[in-house]
């Protein structure tokens, strides 16, 4: 199993790519124009939270729902779990990075996943999970 690791771009710079090209934008302002000057968030703000996250929230929930005590998940827990899992993966996955590059590689492989959780004691909790 191996995956590679992308650099993480700066959200600003792909913000209106996930939430409409820029053209409905212009389009949705230059519709607004005629109307009062909006005080609230612009366009590119106005985005629902499921286009924040990079993992499917509807799986999020269902995953959530899978625990018995849970019966309802709001949009907002299931968001935070999201962008808590996305932080979580980048983290281990940055530190499982160094792994690979004192072996000179640029593609993580399970045995840096098991040396970051070896040497992290964070990731102590995964001790044996990839087995």
């Amino acid at each position: 199993m191996a995956a590679t690791l992308a650099s993480p771009v700066p959200s600003t710079e792909h913000e209106v790519e996930r939430c409409g090209t820029e053209e409905e934008i212009r389009g949705a302002e230059a519709e607004g124009e005629g109307s009062p000057p909006q005080t609230g968030p612009g366009p590119v703000s106005a985005c629902s939270n499921n286009r924040l996250s990079k993992l499917p929230l509807a799986r999020i929930k269902a995953l959530m729902k899978t625990d018995p005590d849970v019966s309802l998940a709001s949009q907002e827990s299931v968001f935070v779990i999201a962008k808590a899992t996305e932080l979580f993966v980048e983290m281990i996955a940055k530190d499982a990075m160094v792994y690979a590059q004192q072996r000179k590689r640029k593609t993580l492989q399970r045995k840096d996943l098991d040396n970051a959780i070896e040497a992290i004691d964070e990731f102590a909790f995964l001790e044996g999970t990839l087995d």
